[in-house]
């Protein structure tokens, strides 16, 4: 069936140790984040066998999913009041950053005799999630505290995803003195001190993460073998364990500049084409309701993709060595927004691939 995201868990099982590793020789544990393929159940039972520490994911409708997963679950999303009931159920650890979602917390987790464990998240400057003043923070700390039925775990902070700022030596050192201060203030351990995402794994290979810090979450890193500061290849680990597979419904030549007065796309776009004159140009059965055609890159090099509706995208395969024909298939390496929206869709179909000895498209 297509189109098809193929799921090789060999190359996963493989990058998920090789992460772990590398969080291991630097003394922190690991979060493995599911969000990016939407916590695909038999994905994560397979791949959180290789030394993973927790599973987090930023919906509770996912970790409601890997509830038989014996490993502690993080709810990585501030809790919106309307889902409490579920996050007591289904989620160990939550991220919050507003008073009044952790009292409802408390409430909830009181009510079905738990203790709910919280990390309160800071902004060091990304401006996305957390408190953004210490004198807030730490009253917040104080309040906490004094609930019976909620635990402070640790403290957070988010990097890169919403203001793209850096991990630094300097930003995490500040959410490690805070750290160490509530420890002081409050003659505490902080279990938890978590810094950041896939962004942070640069600075930590450089040896430049500051002591304090004893967690990373890691989902990108893991699913496509890559650091998210710089856009580097992490040494040792797939990028191709995620391809996607589509299919050929049209393929004929045309001319590369349409015929007419353009006015607006399909999604309310006035686009502007280039004049290539008349090329190969192959449809597949693919378009924008199922990915973010700027998140893939076709295996064959010589493939160019053109642009896609909500039902069909357009490739220019004039140069390619291969004579395509109706019904073959066109190959795709995903980013993280393709993969994102191709795991979303319940129009691409998901196949687990099991076979260690697949060829290897993108191995470093």
């Amino acid at each position: 069936m297509y189109p098809r995201l193929e799921i090789n868990i060999p190359k996963l099982k493989h990058n998920v140790s090789i992460l772990s590793d590398i969080c291991k020789t630097h003394n922190l544990d690991m979060a493995m984040v599911t969000k990016v393929y939407c916590a695909i159940p038999e994905v994560v039972k397979e791949i959180s066998q290789e030394n993973v520490d927790y599973l987090a994911d930023s919906r509770v409708e996912n970790l409601k999913n890997l509830k038989d997963i014996n490993l502690p679950k993080i709810l990585l999303r501030i809790p919106m009041i309307s889902e409490i009931k579920d996050v007591i159920e289904y989620v160990d650890i939550s991220f919050n950053s507003e008073l009044k979602t952790i009292y409802k917390l408390n409430e909830e987790a009181k009510s079905k005799s738990k203790i709910h464990k919280v990390v309160l998240m800071f902004d060091l400057g990304d401006l996305r999630e957390g408190y953004f003043e210490e004198n807030e923070f730490f009253k917040v700390v104080d309040e906490v505290l004094r609930l019976e039925n909620i635990k402070l775990f640790g403290i957070g902070t988010n990097l890169t995803c919403y203001g793209a700022i850096m991990p630094s030596t300097e930003n995490l050192g500040r959410l490690a003195r805070l750290s160490k201060q509530i420890e002081r203030d409050y003659n505490m351990p902080l279990e938890f001190v978590s810094g950041g995402n896939s962004s942070s794994i640069d600075l930590l290979q450089k040896w430049n993460m500051p002591d304090g810090i004893t967690n990373l979450r890691l989902g990108e890193a893991i699913a496509l073998g890559r650091e998210t500061a710089y856009g580097n290849i992490i040494k040792g680990t797939y990028q191709d364990a995620f391809k996607l597979v589509c299919e050929i419904v049209e393929l004929k030549e045309k001319p590369s500049l349409p015929i007419g007065e353009i006015g607006m796309d399909a999604f309310g776009n006035v686009p502007v084409y280039e004049d290539k004159g008349i090329l190969k140009r192959a449809i597949v059965g693919i378009g924008k309701q199922d990915i973010n055609i700027e998140g893939i890159t076709p295996i064959d090099k010589n493939i160019e993709i053109l642009g896609a509706s909500s039902d069909h995208m357009i490739l220019n395969v004039t140069n390619s060595e291969k004579n395509y024909s109706v019904g073959d298939t066109i190959e795709f390496l995903v980013q993280y927004g393709g993969l994102l929206t191709a795991c979303t869709s319940k129009y691409v179909f998901k196949e687990l691939i099991y076979n260690e000895n697949q060829e290897e498209v993108a191995y470093n």
